[in-house]
């Protein structure tokens, strides 16, 4: 059996979303998860909107997701290699010089349209005579350059859609390369993929209509099209297309707020399954549960808000030694202890940094029931603050006050962390200190 080797081939016109990440990361799982070969591919032809620092930005994404590359191209190297495949399908009668001008293609779709037909490319540059062609050569028009469709139906089995056919008297002969001699995607995405061995081709399902005629692309170009498979394109929540804000979410920004990798790798992985999300902290569990076979063809939601809860229960799962040079990085120095002690109560890890500053620095306490805090003030037990003590503590706060449930332990914790809600109080408490702990109690900033 063939080597599985598959790619990902962002243009650097923009930061990766969670649309095109998801692409990635499927791409990533199916090579991991068949021991294949994940290749990054630049596609930076388009020179005007390509920059050095969105290329960096996309880099950087798939680094932080631990989705490594195992080679990498990019397209500006390697286009003396699409003039030589163009000329390779003049040659053989696949690709013919197209003269008429934007405004011109325009105008016949119009009346296309308006005549109620499709608007598709009446191939009026086949009929052109060398001396019109000399004509519009020496009147200064540059050619761009359209494939010839065969007009016959292409069928493949899809790795997600089941069985596709798709005649090609529905579409135009595609553009091939523009009158300024830059190469079009259609062409310089199947020369680059018979050149690299690419043998499966994993994209949105917004691609059909482009793989169909690429298939007819690759058997002119002498070589057979890699299997293909593509995945319903995600939508919102409410089961509509994606909104700007959504749809523009950059992993950046995730990153930005919080997001752990993982967190987002375990939901892309599976929505748009019938699997449950399963929130998973390490990428070699989600490519262990990966599978392309169960991914459907309903539309996939994506819901920010599930984003959250997923990325809460993997912070939940992390260990001291995950998160020690972050929270470091923080001025958390609390070690293990304190990452214990907070931790089941954090949706972020940065949350934990937020945490410290309450056991640490002073703080605005609430005094809600002086009578309680007063009296723990004062029953406060001496030495070394530590977790143990909270429930003989309490006891005998109660005990001396009469409060119980709420009207104990709200007071405490307002007094305490200034906070109706949050980790724990017990394991806290040698954070905060027996000093600190006194003075909130009274009412004092500590």
């Amino acid at each position: 059996m063939t080597d599985v080797k598959v790619r990902f081939a962002p243009s650097p016109t923009g930061n990766l979303h969670v649309g095109n990440l998801r692409t990635a990361l499927v791409n990533y799982l199916f090579a991991r998860r068949e021991g294949g070969h994940f290749m990054l591919r630049i596609d930076d032809t388009d020179t005007e909107r390509s920059t050095p620092e969105f290329e960096a930005s996309i880099r950087a994404d798939l680094e932080w997701m631990g989705m490594n590359w195992d080679s990498e191209d990019r397209q500006s190297a390697r286009l003396d290699r699409y003039d030589a495949a163009l000329k390779q399908l003049a040659d053989a009668g696949r690709a013919y010089p197209c003269y008429e001008t934007p405004e011109e293609l325009a105008l016949k779709r119009k009346a296309q349209l308006s005549a109620g037909r499709p608007p598709v490319y009446d191939r009026a540059a086949l009929k052109l005579t060398d001396e019109q062609r000399a004509e519009h050569e020496a009147a200064g028009r540059r050619p761009h350059w359209r494939f010839l469709l065969n007009d016959a139906e292409v069928t493949w089995t899809d790795m997600v859609r089941g069985d596709v056919s798709y005649h090609m008297s529905s579409l135009s002969d595609p553009v091939l390369m523009r009158e300024d001699g830059r190469v079009i995607y259609t062409m310089a995405s199947v020369v680059d993929d018979i050149d690299h061995g690419i043998t499966h081709i994993i994209r949105g399902e917004d691609h059909v209509t482009n793989s169909a005629a690429q298939i007819q692309l690759f058997e002119a170009l002498g070589a057979t099209a890699p299997v293909m498979g593509h995945v319903a394109l995600l939508a919102g929540a409410d089961g509509e297309g994606l909104s700007k804000r959504l749809g523009s979410l950059s992993i950046g920004q995730l990153r930005g707020e919080g997001t752990e990798a993982t967190a987002l790798a375990s939901l892309l992985a599976r929505i748009g399954t019938a699997d449950p999300v399963v929130p998973q902290a390490a990428m070699q569990d989600i490519t262990t549960g990966f599978d392309l076979s169960r991914f459907g063809r309903a539309t996939a939601k994506f819901d920010p808000a599930e984003l959250v809860q997923v990325n809460a229960r993997i912070v939940q799962q992390l260990s001291f030694a995950d998160v020690a040079d972050r929270l470091a990085d923080a001025g958390v120095d609390g070690g293990e202890a304190f990452w214990m002690a907070v931790r089941d109560n954090l949706s972020t890890v940065a949350e934990a940094a937020d945490w410290w500053q309450v056991c640490s620095a002073a703080i605005t306490p609430v005094i809600e029931a002086a009578d309680v805090t007063d009296a723990a003030a004062g029953l406060l037990p001496e030495g070394e603050m530590s977790a143990d003590i909270w429930q003989p503590w309490t006891k005998s706060v109660a005990e001396a006050t009469g409060a119980k449930g709420r009207g104990l332990f709200m007071p405490l914790r307002l007094a305490l962390t200034g906070r109706e809600k949050g980790p724990e109080i017990a394991p806290l408490l040698m954070f905060i200190g027996r000093d600190r702990i006194i003075a909130r109690l009274r009412g004092d900033s500590a």
